[in-house]
Formats: C-alpha cells, structure tokens, sequence
C-alpha cells in the first residue's frame, strides 16, 4: 500500500516550525511521512533553501520520515500542485501577520488553499496538545456541500480519540430550521455509525464569529470548515469570512477544505 504522506510548506519562520509540529503528531499515529517543502522564486536560490530546510529536519527528534522539497514557482500554485502529485492526504500550513514568507496573511492563505483539491490544516502559534484534538467543532449549515468534511473530520478523530461537536445555525424560519434538524440527525448518525462521540448544537448571532465563540468555549482543538471563496456559492460560513476563523484570536488550528462538485466520496481514507 502506498505510504500515507503530508506536505508542509516552510517558509524558515516560528509558525512553520509549529505547523511541522502539528504534522508530526498527526503523522505518528498513521505511520505517515512529511514532505517538508519551500518555493523558491529564483533557481539560484535552491541550494541555499535545501540547506535551510535539512537544518530545520535536524531540530525534530522524531520518527517521522521528513522529506526536504524545495521548488521553483509560486506558493499560490505551487503548494496545491506538489500535494496532488504526491498523492498528500494533508497540508499543515502556518498563517502570520505581515512579516514572512510572501507575506502570508490570512487572506493570501486562503488564495493559496483555493488552488488546492487537498484539504490544508492551518496553524497559528498554538502548538499542538500531546494529545492531538481532543474536541473538533464543525459548523454544518444548509449547503449539502458542508457534508463533505465529514469524512475527513471522522478520520482525525479516529486517530486521536476525538469528540466531535456540530455546530448550526439557530434559524427562525420553520421551514429552514426542519432542515438545519435533518442535517443534525445526518451528521449524528454519520458519527455514531463511526464510533465517534457527538454532540449538536445551535448557536444564535452571526454565524462565523459565533462559531469561534463557541469553539473558544468548548477548549476546542481543530475547527472544521469549506472554502466559501473557492465558489460563492458554496461553503459553512459566508464568502469572506474564512479569515474570521483561520485567524481566530483563540488560535484554534482551522481545517479548510474546497467544496467538490457533484458526487463526493472521499478517496484520502486515512483508515
């Protein structure tokens, strides 16, 4: 079987070295690997980077396989295209302000994650817990495309043991709230079939921010969300308010994800 495998792009700041942190405990459990990878604009630039790259591998003591990658391009095309051609489950990937790689803020996150088919794990400067995520909330609103990352969701939990704590909006209307009640009942059952502890909550005010708020609440490890900027159509939160949760004051790490078109079956199986 072909070896289980995550990207983590580098950029030789404080914030990657974290988001190789998060990669790592994610990898142990699966016997996965890590490509550790950094763009490059210039070729004359690659030698210097691979240097850099070994040095930051050499700061881990862990058995994780770390692969040093450095490429050519630009991180907005690039990170997406080196993940699909590796076959990648995931990509852990930190966000700061406006000192960095590219200067990559929450917003320019976002572009690189809309050029992506695979799902990005964002990190801030919170370090991962030696338990993993412990308590993963994931907003589920009326876009059947929202469903998709359940998948993905009930992996990371089996791996860690997690809690699973759906979140939806408390709508007025009784027609949409009969809906936002089926999806609840979708998304328990999907869980429980799963073994995997669940529980479902509505939650009144804007819907992004008070989802961070009830993360920040629930302690919470890992907030699960679509890319509503990937189509407007699509995604948990509005168009635009992504960076509202990628770059929560809690520095909860985000799992984000581009909604797919049509049917959906989720062929990074982690189990």
């Amino acid at each position: 079987m072909r070896t289980k495998n995550f990207i983590v792009p580098h950029d030789f700041t404080e914030v990657a070295d974290i988001a190789l942190e998060h990669a790592i405990a994610t990898a142990k459990p699966l016997g996965a690997e890590i490509y550790l990878l950094h763009v490059v604009a210039k070729q004359k630039d690659i030698n210097d980077a691979e240097k850099k790259l070994n040095a930051v591998i050499d700061k881990f003591d862990t058995t994780v396989k770390i692969h040093p990658s450095v490429r050519r391009g630009s991180i907005f095309e690039d990170i997406g295209d080196f993940a699909s051609e590796h076959h990648s489950e995931l990509i852990f990937m930190g966000t700061h302000g406006t000192q960095g790689w590219q200067h990559l803020t929450g917003m320019n996150a976002l572009k690189v994650i809309t050029n992506s088919s695979v799902p990005f794990v964002i990190v801030q400067e919170k370090t991962p817990k030696e338990t993993g995520y412990d308590d993963i909330v994931v907003p589920l609103d009326l876009n059947k495309e929202t469903k998709q990352k359940l998948a993905i969701v009930s992996n990371i939990a089996k791996f860690f043991n997690s809690r699973v704590h759906v979140v939806t909006p408390d709508e007025s209307d009784e027609f949409l709230k009969k809906q936002v009640k089926a999806n609840i009942v979708f998304a328990k059952k999907y869980f429980e079939e799963r073994d995997i502890a669940v529980t479902a909550t509505m939650i009144e005010g804007s819907f992004n921010r008070s989802v961070v708020k009830h993360a920040k609440e629930m302690k919470a490890d890992l907030i699960a969300i679509m890319n509503g900027n990937k189509n407007s159509i699509f995604g948990t939160l509005a168009s635009g308010n992504e960076e509202i949760v990628i770059t929560n004051d809690a520095q909860i790490p985000t799992l984000i994800m581009n909604p797919i078109e049509g049917s959906f079956s989720f062929a990074a199986d982690f189990n």
